[in-house]
């Protein structure tokens, strides 16, 4: 598979990173049931596709997917980039509710419980999960500086952050990677969020470029766990679901003109943005991973672009 740099002096990433919020089970943002030996077969799956990285946060099923990835990567850490995110916490007493905490204590605290869980002794990309409005991003940013300066984490990075709070960061130290939503039914981060991230040389990778399962041309909401978090989502709400839907199958032509998927297609579309160094996409389960390796290797050419660009902006202006 592909690889590109993350930043001037980051790794070199798989353009698909495995997404592992899914494999976290049932929590408060789950997606649902989920079978750990079937979350590690999947982690393994991914390896030997030629995946090279893995996208986590410790609020994914409240440390679970953490754990779940320790166990999947004894033995082969070595080989395998993980990502992972602090600033959610939640109260062990109340089960299932995350809140923002990016006190600086606690994003050390943080980043300790996640070595634990990860089984490793350092973390290659350690991410903001969110901005805490009740913390400067100053003093949370410093933070992270400390567990670089200490060597416990590799590279520092936000996600969901705007470039107002980039900037903030950027003064203090460089922030190497941004984590920001990107899908064709998803551009807000095209005006200013990722031209920030280019001149500035921070490297993106782009979660849910399917939206959620919406861009994969096979989605019904009928078979969504009574718990599944995009029950709650205004993607998936009316009238708005109804255009996604319409939007998909206008551009299911031009994804059999390259004998693809719409799913292939629209991790592909995200790619060939020159700001994005990577697309995190998630699997549940070993036959997933098929399909999304599809949206690599390969170019849109540029009057497809075009044409996309035109639908997308016909279906949702």
């Amino acid at each position: 598979m592909n690889t590109r740099q993350l930043e001037k002096y980051g790794p070199m990433l798989t353009e698909i990173g495995l997404g592992t919020w899914a494999i976290g089970g049932p929590w408060e943002w789950g997606w649902g049931p989920q079978d750990d030996q079937e979350s590690i077969k999947t982690i393994h799956k991914a390896l030997d596709l030629g995946i090279n990285w893995i996208d986590t946060a410790a609020s994914y099923g409240l440390g679970h997917s953490e754990e779940v990835i320790g166990k999947a990567l004894k033995g082969k850490r070595q080989n395998v980039y993980i990502a992972t995110k602090c600033g959610l916490v939640w109260d062990e007493s109340k089960e299932g509710k995350v809140k923002n905490n990016g006190q600086p204590d606690s994003i050390l605290k943080e980043a300790e419980n996640s070595l634990k869980r990860l089984q490793t002794d350092y973390i290659d990309l350690y991410q903001i999960h969110w901005p805490d409005p009740r913390t400067a991003v100053e003093d949370s940013w410093r933070a992270m500086i400390k567990l670089k300066e200490s060597g416990k984490v590799r590279f520092i990075g936000v996600s969901n952050f705007n470039a107002r709070l980039l900037e903030k960061c950027e003064r203090l130290e460089h922030v190497n990677s941004l984590q920001p939503p990107y899908s064709l039914l998803n551009r807000r981060v095209e005006a200013e969020i990722l031209p920030w991230c280019r001149q500035h040389g921070t490297g993106v990778v782009t979660y849910s470029p399917m939206q959620s399962g919406i861009l994969t041309a096979s989605f019904e909401k009928s078979r969504l766990a009574a718990d599944d978090w995009r029950l709650k989502n205004s993607f998936f709400q009316e009238p708005a679901f109804s255009t996604n839907l319409k939007f998909v199958e206008k551009i299911r032509p031009i994804a059999l003109k390259y004998g693809k998927t719409v799913a292939q297609l629209a991790i592909r579309w995200v790619l060939m943005n020159p700001a994005v160094t990577s697309a995190i996409v998630g699997a549940r389960k070993p036959s997933q991973l098929e399909e999304t390796i599809g949206g690599t290797g390969w170019s849109i050419a540029s009057e497809d672009m075009i044409l996309i660009d035109h639908l997308s902006r016909e279906a949702f202006s």
